[in-house]
């Protein structure tokens, strides 16, 4: 008989550390989304590392997705020098929210 392993976080998966898993997958999502507006804006590797101020093979290491080489303030600062902020809130339900929006000007 085979066992069925379900996760609710993929890094469960490799950590039995709930503290790093929820971590690893913090910067995973924060990591995603930095994507996602680079690819909205159609930015190629120099623009974003303009934007950023970091160096381009930096930047690679970024769009490799390679999470463990960023912190989470760092990633929050890359938001946060593109003009986004991150906003916790709690539910209805007391699930935790956390939303990307751009900064108050």
């Amino acid at each position: 008989m085979t066992e069925k392993l379900e996760y609710t976080n993929i890094f469960e998966s490799i950590t039995e550390d709930a503290t790093l898993a929820a971590d690893l997958q913090f910067r995973s999502d924060l990591l995603m989304t930095l994507i996602d507006i680079f690819e909205d804006k159609g930015w190629k590797q120099a623009e974003i590392a303009e934007a950023l101020n970091i160096a381009q093979p930096r930047v690679s290491e970024l769009l490799r997705g390679k999470i463990s080489l960023f912190s989470s303030d760092r990633l929050i600062g890359y938001l946060a020098k593109l003009g986004y902020r991150l906003r916790p809130s709690v539910d209805g339900d007391h699930n935790v929210i956390c939303e990307v929006e751009m900064a108050a000007a």
